[in-house]
C-alpha cells in the first residue's frame, strides 16, 4: 500500500510538471479545486468528528501543492523505512495550515519519504481541522484572515503574558491533541510489526503542526516523545516541563511569523534541556524540505545530523 501511495504521489507531481497548463497554474497562489487522492495506507484513528461542521472534506491545489480542508476524520499514514535501513527511530509528522487546512505533500508526504529514505519510520498525521466555508472563494477570505491574525506580533494578554498570533491560534486543540494521542497509541500497539522503538519516537510539525507538536509536548499526559522538531512555528517563551524532550527548531528571518522572538529557545535553555536552533537568512514561510536558492534548504540535513549526534540514529 505504501508503495502504491508513493507511486501515486510521484505520478501526481510528474503530471504537474508535464502538463504545461497545470504547470502554469502551479506557479501562482490561486487555489484550484482537485479531486481527493486515494491515500492508500491511511489508517482511520476513529477519534470522532468535528462539531458544527456542515461541509465535506475537500481538496485544493495552491503553489502546486495539494491541500486538504474540512477534515473531520483523522488518519495516520505510515511511511516505513526499508527493513535493511530501518534503525527503529520514528517520527510523527504534522503538516501545517493554520488548523484550517493541511499542506499534505509539502509538509507531510514528501517529508515522510525523506525520513524513510534515511531509515527513519515516518507517520503522517492528518488531523481534524476547524470548520471552514464550503466555497473556495469564501475559504480564501478566511485563510487571509487567519494569516493576518497569525502574523500579529506578541502582545500582553490579561494575565500579563506575551501572546503572539500563533499562540492565539493554538487554543482549543482538544480534537487535535486527541488525534496525536490516538496516533501514538496506534504506533505503540503495532511497534513490533512496524519496527518502532518507542524510546526513539519523536514528532515534527510545520507551522500550525509545529504548534500542535508544542501543545503535545506541554499538555499531553499520554504521549512520551523522545525528541521534537517544530519547524517555522511560534517562537514565544513557554513553561517547559521537567521531562520535556530535546528540541530541534528552525525558522527563517523573512518568515512573516517571525518577529525577532526567540523566547522558546531560551525556555529550553533555561530548563537545561538540549536544544538546537537554526535561524536562516531566508526561506519565507512554508518552505517544507526547501525552495530554490534559500539558505533554509539545508535544515533537513542538519536535523538528521542532530539525530545522529544525539544517538537517535547511527551515522
Amino acid at each position: 500500500m505504501q508503495r502504491q501511495f508513493t507511486m501515486f504521489l510521484r505520478s501526481m507531481l510528474f503530471g504537474v510538471a508535464c502538463l504545461s497548463s497545470v504547470a502554469t497554474l502551479a506557479q501562482d497562489g490561486k487555489m484550484y479545486p482537485i479531486e481527493a487522492p486515494a491515500e492508500p495506507g491511511a489508517i482511520p484513528l476513529n477519534t470522532g468528528g468535528v462539531e458544527n461542521q456542515p461541509a465535506q472534506e475537500s481538496w485544493f491545489r495552491q503553489w502546486g501543492d495539494p491541500m486538504a480542508r474540512n477534515i473531520t476524520k483523522a488518519t495516520l499514514t505510515p511511511f516505513l523505512a526499508d527493513p535493511k535501513k530501518a534503525n527503529g527511530t520514528s517520527v510523527i509528522v504534522a503538516p501545517g495550515g493554520g488548523f484550517m487546512w493541511l499542506s499534505m505533500a509539502n509538509e507531510g508526504w514528501e517529508v515522510a519519504e525523506a525520513l524513510a529514505a534515511r531509515g527513519i519510520n515516518a507517520f503522517v498525521l492528518k488531523y481534524r481541522l476547524q470548520p471552514t466555508a464550503d466555497s473556495l472563494e469564501a475559504f480564501e477570505t478566511q485563510m487571509n484572515q487567519r494569516f493576518a491574525e497569525a502574523a500579529k506580533p506578541a502582545s500582553d494578554d490579561k494575565s500579563g503574558e506575551k501572546k503572539s498570533g500563533t499562540d492565539r491560534l493554538q487554543r482549543n486543540l482538544d480534537n487535535q491533541l486527541a488525534d496525536v494521542e490516538a496516533a501514538y497509541a496506534l504506533i505503540n500497539s503495532r511497534a513490533k510489526e512496524w519496527n518502532v522503538d518507542m524510546k526513539k519516537i519523536g514528532m515534527m510539525g510545520f507551522s500550525a503542526g509545529a504548534g500542535l507538536t508544542m501543545a503535545t509536548t506541554l499538555q499531553s499526559k499520554k504521549v512520551k516523545l523522545a525528541f521534537i522538531a517544530p519547524i517555522y512555528g511560534g517562537m514565544n517563551a513557554v513553561d517547559v516541563p521537567k521531562d520535556a524532550p530535546p528540541m530541534f527548531a528552525a525558522i527563517a528571518v523573512d518568515d512573516f511569523l517571525f518577529h525577532g522572538e526567540t523566547g522558546l529557545i531560551k525556555s529550553w535553555y533555561d530548563a537545561k534541556i538540549p536544544v538546537e536552533f537554526h535561524l536562516y537568512q531566508n526561506g519565507g514561510h512554508g518552505f517544507g524540505l526547501g525552495n530554490p536558492d534559500r539558505t533554509s534548504n539545508k535544515w533537513f540535513d542538519s536535523f538528521i545530523y542532530w539525530l545522529e549526534v544525539n544517538g537517535f540514529v547511527k551515522p
